[in-house]
This record gives C-alpha cells, sequence and structure tokens, in this order.
C-alpha cells in the first residue's frame, strides 16, 4: 500500500482486539512446537483457531499466498510454506502469522526453538528478539522511522550477525502492508517521521552469517544466502506520545515456553 493510514484511538483498539487473538493463537502454536510435528498441521491449527474466534487467516489468499501461516525452518528467513516437514530436535522454526477481524488486521512472527536446541541458536534468538525491543523503545511520536532502524542495527552489529536488507517492517490496521516501510539498518534521525494514529510492525530478521538472501522458486520463500540459521521476531506497536503502545506482546507465549 502506498498510502499511509492513520489510526482514530477506537481503531487502534481494534487492532488491538486482533492482536489479542493473534496473541492467543501464538501461545497455542507454543505449546505445540515440538520434535515429530509437521509444521503443516500447525498451519492446520491456525485456519480452525482463527476461524473459531470469528477471525479470518490475513495471509491466507494474500497476493496468493496459499496458507495461514508462514512457517520458515531453520535457514529459512521468513515467507517459508508449510509442509509434511517434520520437526527435528535442534531445529528453529519462525511462525509468521495475521488475522483479520472485523476488518482490522494484525502480524506477528516468533522464532521457537524445538526441544534442546545449541548455544549458538539460542544467541541468535535471543539477540534478534532483543534488538525489536530496542527498536520499539525508539518507536514513539517526534522521532523517525530511522531511529528504530538505527537501534536494531546498532545491537545486532556487536554480535557480527547479518542483517536482511531486502525485508522490513510496516505499517498494518486496515490492511497487512501499509507505509511506512520500517528497515532493520539505517540512520538516526532519518525516514518518515512517527506521528500519534500510526501502527507499525517492528520485525528484525538476522542471520547467524551473512545478511544476503536467497529467492526460492515457489515465489514466496527466502532463505539465507550461506546456509546458515535465521531468526524473526515481530511485534505491532501504535504510536503514542512518550512511550510505545505494543498492542501485541509476547507474554502469552512466553508463559507457555516457560512451562515447557
Amino acid at each position: 500500500m502506498s498510502k499511509v493510514y492513520y489510526k482514530t484511538d477506537e481503531e487502534i483498539e481494534q487492532v488491538r482486539e486482533s492482536a489479542n487473538v493473534l496473541s492467543q493463537l501464538l501461545a497455542e502454536i507454543a505449546s505445540l512446537v515440538k520434535p515429530g510435528i509437521t509444521t503443516l498441521s500447525l498451519d492446520q491449527f491456525a485456519f480452525e483457531f482463527i476461524k473459531d474466534h470469528k477471525g479470518t487467516p490475513a495471509f491466507l489468499n494474500y497476493h496468493g499466498f496459499p496458507y495461514s501461516l508462514c512457517i520458515s525452518v531453520n535457514d529459512q528467513i521468513v515467507h517459508g510454506f508449510p509442509s509434511e516437514y517434520v520437526l527435528q530436535e535442534g531445529d528453529i522454526v519462525s511462525v509468521d502469522g495475521g488475522v483479520n477481524l472485523n476488518g482490522f488486521i494484525s502480524d506477528s512472527a516468533y522464532t521457537f526453538g524445538v526441544g534442546e536446541i545449541s548455544p549458538e541458536a539460542q544467541q541468535l534468538l535471543d539477540v534478534t528478539k532483543a534488538s525489536l525491543y530496542k527498536g520499539i523503545d525508539e518507536a514513539v511520536a517526534g522521532k523517525r522511522v530511522g531511529d528504530i532502524s538505527a537501534a536494531v542495527q546498532e545491537y545486532v552489529t556487536r554480535y557480527n550477525y547479518g542483517i536482511v536488507r531486502e525485508l522490513v517492517g510496516h505499517g498494518v490496521g486496515f490492511h497487512l502492508h501499509e507505509k511506512p516501510e520500517v528497515p532493520n539498518y539505517g540512520k538516526r534521525g532519518s525516514g518518515p517521521k512517527l506521528e500519534e494514529g500510526l501502527v507499525i510492525c517492528i520485525e528484525p530478521m538476522i542471520n547467524a552469517g551473512k545478511g544476503g538472501v536467497k529467492f526460492w522458486d515457489d515465489g514466496w520463500t527466502v532463505s539465507t544466502i550461506d546456509g546458515k540459521l535465521s531468526a524473526h521476531f515481530e511485534q505491532m506497536v501504535a504510536i503514542r506520545k512518550g512511550k510505545p503502545d505494543v498492542l501485541l506482546n509476547f507474554d502469552a507465549i512466553e508463559k507457555v515456553l516457560d512451562k515447557k
């Protein structure tokens, strides 16, 4: 979408309701992710869950995408197809989903470890998630998109990880992808100004090796150029004065993970 859409307080609350359904879904997915389960079964669960909560999957049939979730395993960065692939001990898997509830769109992603994962994989997950929070700290009225982008980049580069540049965060709410784009690299003080009423997705996509990507022949899946792991975390934030208003946080997901 080429237009920037600002939301009223009432509309932001409607987006938050959609985000609450998505948060519940991702918490359920957290309990299901384990060795021996297929990624297609996770997608089928998501379809039924969203329908049962009076929503529709925002990803399904979006520009022809044939599933309710993007599920990206190991070196896949984003937009992976659910399949008969059976999750293995030590895998990492990014689950990216969206909900349309009464015309209001939510979008979020979380990367899970499958069973026991390597210390290197755990560090990649921890750093990527921490960089998301660094970006969110900058998501307040009066700052600029570049302040978010630079905060993510500054945190990640100290670990010598690669930052994906071909894919970015974005506005959200009335449509799945709205302006402005929110890159994970940039200069402080640059880019569009953050104004009240804007709702954005901040979503670091960080590679253990190089930042380069490979686009698959399926027209969707994107993987690392060197076959190394990639992690992806995404939250929705409404721009307010003073402090960020996170519409979808990971509390429900991490409550489940803490019990596993």
